[in-house]
Formats: structure tokens, C-alpha cells, sequence
């Protein structure tokens, strides 16, 4: 079962900091109680004196440690999508609101670490890049905060689950296109060329229509927005089709090779739609449209990323 995530902002409270000693904190005492024991031993004025002195700061850099770490603000920023395979980045940001500047504040997540300081009544980002494992929601996991500032006797942490996660899409894989998307695409390269932009007809203006082909003129005439039809565009429109795959390859295969026709129409400049059982998305450009093509396979099948 998934470890439940916190609301934000997390405040690390005097009841989340964790101190105990590092080792060389543990050196650091061993020597100061076999000093202790000397004098005691020897009855030497000087070594009590030198003895407590050592000990006394040893207490009080435990105070700065734990206090390095206390009140602090944690909130977690959206993450963008990435590919699966590729890294995902995660950032927390880090209200230190106090008057002192806390040094030294080591931020782990899983093998990624990152250290910095935090300047006094200041937000500061901390980023930490993990690898992307599989497609669908990949969340954080706990976040690990700690600091042995000042002298490095102590090791003060505090667990944190903040509500962070990343869409991780299919890993993008190369197959030649079906003849009538190859077909598409190819048409979508001439229309680019000059002379090939005669309106054929005009239709209501749907998200991800390129903004070169709105009818301005229209909506300045106080009309609907609308969109310009255009000859050489008529015939670019592709499917991206589930049944296009030959029966025998495997859902996650067969995802990236949906996935890589998503880029490969992109680059090409091509409308393009895609058909998926129990999902179909109209034809359109724009980033918008790719965003959601490539999150609809990131998420197929729903029940696999509730």
C-alpha cells in the first residue's frame, strides 16, 4: 500500500526532528568520559575544567543542530512530464521564516541529494532528479531533511511526504507509420510551402487548432472564433490507431510505438488523432493536443493508475 502524503504545507514541528549522535559525535563522547574519568582519577582541577568545558559545547552544538532543522516550511512544486526511461525532477520549495539562516541543510531523495543553505525569512527550491521507471504516476516517496551544522557531533532529520508526484509517459519507440499516417504526414510537409494555403472552408475553433489558421478577420467582424480550413490540409489528417500494431505485440510495446508515432506526426506538423479501446481523441495539433495524446497512453488502462 502506497505511504499516504501529507497536506501542505508540511511545517517540521519540534515533534519531527530526530537528533542522535554521528560518529564522531560518539568518538567525541568516548573522549570526553575518559577525560572525565582521568580527572576524577588524577583529581586534577584543570582536566574537570577542560572536561566540562568539552562537554558544555558538545551540549550546545546539539541545541544549534536540532534548532538548524526546527520550523521549517516544506511545500512541493508541480513536476513536468517526462519520458519514461529519462529523469524525473522534483522540487521542493523551503520557507526558512525565522530570523537566523540555517546552513548546511542536506535534502535526499532516494540515491539523489542535494545541499544548501537558507537564508533567513527567505523561500528557497531545492531540486532532486530520480530516475523515471515506469509509465503512469510515479510518485516521490518520503523526502528526507537533515543537518549536522555546526561542529558535526549531531545528526538532526525529519521524514517528510509531501504530495509530489510525475506523469511519466511512454517510452518513445521507432516503427514505420501506417501507409495512410505516412501518407498524411507527407502532406503536411508540402502544405507548408508557399501557394498552399487557399481557404477551403471554415469550422468552429477547437482547442489545439494552430493559431496561423484562425480566422481573425471573422472575430474582429464580432463573429465566433473560428477556424480556416485549408486545401492543402484537408488531406493531412492521420489516425493513430490502436489496431494498427499487429495483434501479437504486448500492451507496453505497443504503447511506445503508439507514443513514437505521436512524436513523429508532431515533428511532421501533421493533425493527427488517436483511437484507443474506449478512448478516442479528435484530430488536432499543438503541444496541448500532443500533451494529451501521450497522457491518455501514459494512463491506459485507467485502472492501472487510479
Amino acid at each position: 500500500m502506497p505511504e499516504r502524503s501529507e497536506p501542505e504545507p508540511i511545517r517540521i514541528g519540534q515533534r519531527r526532528v530526530y537528533i542522535l549522535p554521528t560518529g564522531p559525535g560518539l568518538v567525541f563522547g568516548a573522549c570526553v568520559a575518559v577525560m572525565l574519568l582521568g580527572s576524577v582519577n588524577y583529581a586534577l582541577s584543570l582536566a574537570y575544567m577542560l572536561t566540562f568545558l568539552l562537554a558544555a559545547t558538545g551540549l550546545v552544538a546539539s541545541v544549534h543542530t536540532f534548532r538548524n532543522l526546527a520550523w521549517l516550511s516544506v511545500r512541493a512544486m508541480p513536476s513536468n512530464p517526462v519520458f519514461a526511461g529519462g529523469t524525473a525532477r522534483f522540487t521542493l520549495q523551503v520557507d526558512n521564516p525565522g530570523s537566523r539562516d540555517r546552513y548546511s541543510i542536506r535534502a535526499q531523495l532516494e540515491q539523489a541529494v542535494a545541499l544548501t543553505d537558507l537564508p533567513r525569512q527567505s523561500v528557497t527550491s531545492i531540486t532532486l532528479d530520480i530516475p523515471a521507471r515506469h509509465r503512469g504516476w510515479q510518485s516521490a516517496g518520503p523526502f528526507t531533511l537533515e543537518t549536522r551544522y555546526p561542529l558535526g557531533l549531531f545528526r538532526a532529520w525529519a521524514v517528510l511526504r509531501p504530495t509530489a508526484r510525475v506523469l511519466v509517459y511512454p517510452r518513445p519507440r521507432t516503427r514505420p507509420l501506417p501507409q495512410a499516417s505516412t501518407a498524411a504526414a507527407e502532406a503536411a510537409s508540402r502544405s507548408r510551402g508557399p501557394g498552399q494555403d487557399e481557404v477551403a472552408d471554415l469550422r468552429p475553433y477547437r482547442e489545439g487548432d494552430a493559431l496561423s489558421h484562425v480566422a481573425w478577420k471573422s472575430l474582429a467582424r464580432g463573429d465566433l472564433l473560428f477556424t480556416r480550413v485549408l486545401d492543402a490540409t484537408q488531406s493531412t489528417q492521420a489516425w493513430i490507431d490502436w489496431v494498427d500494431l499487429p495483434a501479437d505485440i504486448g500492451t507496453e510495446d505497443r504503447l511506445e510505438y503508439l507514443s513514437g508515432w505521436v512524436i513523429e506526426l508532431q515533428d511532421k506538423g501533421a493533425t493527427f488523432g488517436l483511437r484507443l479501446p474506449g478512448t478516442v481523441i479528435e484530430p488536432a495539433s499543438g503541444l496541448a493536443h500532443v500533451a494529451r495524446c501521450l497522457e491518455r497512453l501514459a494512463l491506459f488502462p485507467d485502472n492501472r493508475n487510479p
